[in-house]
């Protein structure tokens, strides 16, 4: 069978991001399926350039499509980045021959319209894969404010729902919205992370020796810096731990990075440190250095329903969870006692959850084995690889002839 993925900010192990799809392709491709991305050149993270040419990776070939490079300097822009990428990767996917499914993936949920139009035109089933609520993100965080764009975003939501042979999602929490604006099949993958990419008995003294964080308790963020993030609550929350070795380490790039390390150096902020992002082949060595990993959404209802990667990844590398966002991916963290909850927006609830982990790091080590070993059981990527092979097979004739 030939899947053709549709992902603008598509990842492999070398770049840095999330490499969910990548390691799903890499699985299919290992199963003798033939596997195509069209992507962008352009990190959906950093703004910056990735790669132009055509490659092929792990068996998975991926093609990339030009894209207007300014998504970081306002909605507007990044508007038009979204609409370039379906543009071009229309065009892109036009020339891929023999395709048997078509998956797009949003957000931005205008590559859902490039999938749904390529699967039409090469006779292909049409996989739509929710990752966000698009646009009920956007709207809940003040983003999308104009009423006729929201009255059309949600037009074009219930129109890709409807008319997906299958709608996947990475979050328990998505299948009710999905479902009552027209999917008729669900199928939920959820978001996982693979064990065998991290070793929580490893030592992360180079990373702490590197970066100058040796002798201190450190707490990690690792992901995106955007709005949605609310990392101004880390600040705050290193400002009432001043004066302690706690150490506040924010890895990755956004919009907001500027912004946030603009408020640190105003605040004389000299417990936290900004470090860029690094490949996916990198965050083992970058979460060894870590005494403890933070997790944070701003505090808003529509964000109860997400299941975020980074949760998954602390997991796998054996680290306590300090989780800042409530929902579903709270009753993943509390099920398997691997980290500490505190109510989103409270930077003097992180504060104190930091100094129970720092004073008692025996708690935190169990708790961090924890979180690996539910992991293990319940959301191994391989597992998880597996149900969307059973998916795939259910939906294509010609998966079925090569799995047999």
């Amino acid at each position: 069978m030939h899947i053709l993925i549709i992902h603008q900010a598509f990842a492999s192990l070398n770049e840095p991001g999330g490499t969910r799809h990548f390691e799903f392709a890499r699985l299919l491709a290992s199963r003798g399926h033939q596997v195509t991305v069209i992507a962008s050149p352009v990190s959906y993270l950093t703004g910056g350039q990735t790669r132009r040419e055509a490659e092929q990776v792990n068996g998975v070939r991926i093609l990339r499509a030009e894209v207007y490079q300014a998504h970081h300097k306002s909605f507007f822009h990044r508007l038009l980045a979204f609409f370039s990428f379906m543009l071009s990767s229309f065009w892109i996917g036009l020339g891929v021959r023999r395709v048997d499914v078509v998956w797009g993936t949003s957000p931005p949920i205008f590559q859902g319209v490039t999938a749904w139009l390529l699967a039409r035109v090469k006779g292909a089933k049409f996989l739509f894969e929710v990752r966000d609520l698009w646009p009920q993100f956007a709207i809940a965080v003040g983003v999308l404010k104009n009423p006729r764009l929201i009255a059309m975003s949600e037009w074009l939501e219930r129109f890709l729902y409807r008319r997906a042979d299958r709608v996947m999602v990475n979050s328990p929490g998505f299948i009710e919205h999905v479902q009552a604006r027209g999917a008729k099949r669900a199928v939920l993958i959820p978001n996982g992370a693979d064990p065998a990419m991290f070793d929580p008995n490893q030592n992360g003294a180079a990373f702490r020796e590197s970066n100058g964080l040796k002798d201190k308790f450190v707490a990690l963020y690792a992901g995106a810096h955007g709005l949605s993030n609310d990392l101004i609550v880390v600040l705050e929350c290193a400002r009432l731990l001043e004066n302690t070795n706690v150490q506040i380490v924010l890895l990755g790039d956004g919009k907001e990075k500027p912004a946030l390390q603009a408020a640190a150096k105003r605040l004389n902020l000299f417990n936290v440190t900004f470090l860029p992002p690094v490949p996916k082949h990198k965050m083992a060595e970058a979460l060894a250095g870590a005494d403890a990993c933070i997790a944070i959404l701003k505090p808003i209802e529509a964000y109860k329903t997400t299941y975020p990667n980074k949760v998954f990844d602390y997991m796998a590398a054996g680290k306590p969870v300090i989780l800042a966002i409530d929902g579903v991916i709270r009753e993943v963290v509390q099920t398997a006692h691997c980290g500490l909850y505190t109510q989103p927006g409270n930077a003097l609830e992180m504060a104190r959850a930091l100094r129970i982990l720092r004073d008692n790091p025996e708690y935190g080590r169990e708790m961090g084995l924890l979180g690996r070993k539910y992991l293990e059981q319940n959301f191994s990527r391989t597992a998880l690889g597996e149900k969307l092979l059973e998916m795939l097979g259910e939906l294509s004739e010609n998966f079925n002839e090569i799995a047999s």
